[in-house]
């Protein structure tokens, strides 16, 4: 079933704004592409659309972060728009979708990077298990998910043999250890479902597969890592404070994850360049998955 069209007049939560010219001499990898970003307005998400943008698509941020989100649109060109849009309720997530094909008439890219971290520190333990607390994690990172490529694929279907959707999962789906239960069990859920979706929805020639990043420094997890007794920061010295914390767990020594990092890859799962991969989770994490456990090499 494909997605319903919105007439134009639900269009009103799809600003446009913005003027500046983002012409580049490279070849632009995802020229004339529709894509919408969820969790755009800030840190991995962020990154993406300026990414995307020099590459020539013409985008939607989605986020709950208006002002960010409008901002960031403003800062772009006039193909770049922002839209309210909550992930985890379902009528958001679909005048998302049906008001971006209304609008540009097809959508080619989602990339569902929308996410919360919950409670890093206080709800670590198992026996401090809070189910409200995996009950939220739960509803953004997989729900959220889930409807995304729901309703991606409804729009994406009817054009056959066109379309790419990304999520961004995390090292903590892909080994132990690495995070909390409820954020670990979200990004598990994310990678199955990419694996699961992407049998189902080849058929059709769309692309599902998945980001897992290791630590990248953005304002969420920056803030989510300071000490107790510490007012949020997102200052220079507090993002080199993490970044320094990840490149001592990092098995690849020099550089530093960014989040400009994370886009480069959803460009090339977003790309021409991997048309042939499907239900693959590309993990970004200076090695930290395949060598922590080593003992001599």
């Amino acid at each position: 079933m494909p997605a319903q069209v919105m007439p134009d007049n639900t269009l009103q939560g799809l600003h446009v704004l913005g003027r500046e010219n983002n012409s580049s001499p490279h070849p632009r990898r995802v020229e004339g592409k529709i894509a919408i970003v969820t969790g755009g307005a800030r840190g991995i998400g962020e990154a993406t659309v300026r990414l995307f943008a020099r590459h020539g698509a013409k985008e939607v941020i989605a986020d709950v972060e208006d002002t960010l989100g409008a901002a960031l649109a403003n800062s772009l060109s006039s193909s770049v728009t922002f839209f309210h849009c909550d992930v985890s309720q379902e009528e958001d997530i679909e005048n998302l979708i049906s008001s971006t094909v209304s609008r540009y008439g097809r959508l080619d890219i989602l990339f569902s990077n929308a996410g919360v971290l919950g409670n890093q520190k206080k709800h670590k333990s198992i026996l401090d298990f809070n189910v409200d607390e995996f009950d939220d994690v739960m509803r953004v990172n997989v729900r959220g998910m889930a409807l995304g490529i729901k309703h991606a694929a409804r729009a994406m279907i009817p054009r056959g043999g066109v379309g790419c959707i990304i999520s961004t999962a995390s090292v903590a789906g892909v080994m132990g250890g690495l995070g909390p239960h409820a954020y670990t069990a979200s990004k598990h859920a994310i990678v199955g479902l990419t694996k699961n979706t992407a049998c189902e929805l080849g058929r059709f020639g769309i692309k599902v597969n998945c980001i897992s990043p290791f630590g990248v420094a953005t304002p969420m997890l920056v803030n989510a890592w300071r000490s107790d007794d510490e007012e949020d920061d997102e200052s220079p010295e507090q993002v080199e404070k993490t970044e320094e914390f990840v490149r001592g767990l990092a098995n690849l020594k020099g550089p530093t994850s960014r989040a400009k990092d994370i886009a480069e890859a959803a460009l090339y799962l977003a790309s021409d360049e991997s048309k042939y991969v499907r239900g693959h989770n590309l993990v970004v994490d200076g090695g930290i998955t395949t060598s922590r456990n080593y003992v001599s090499l």
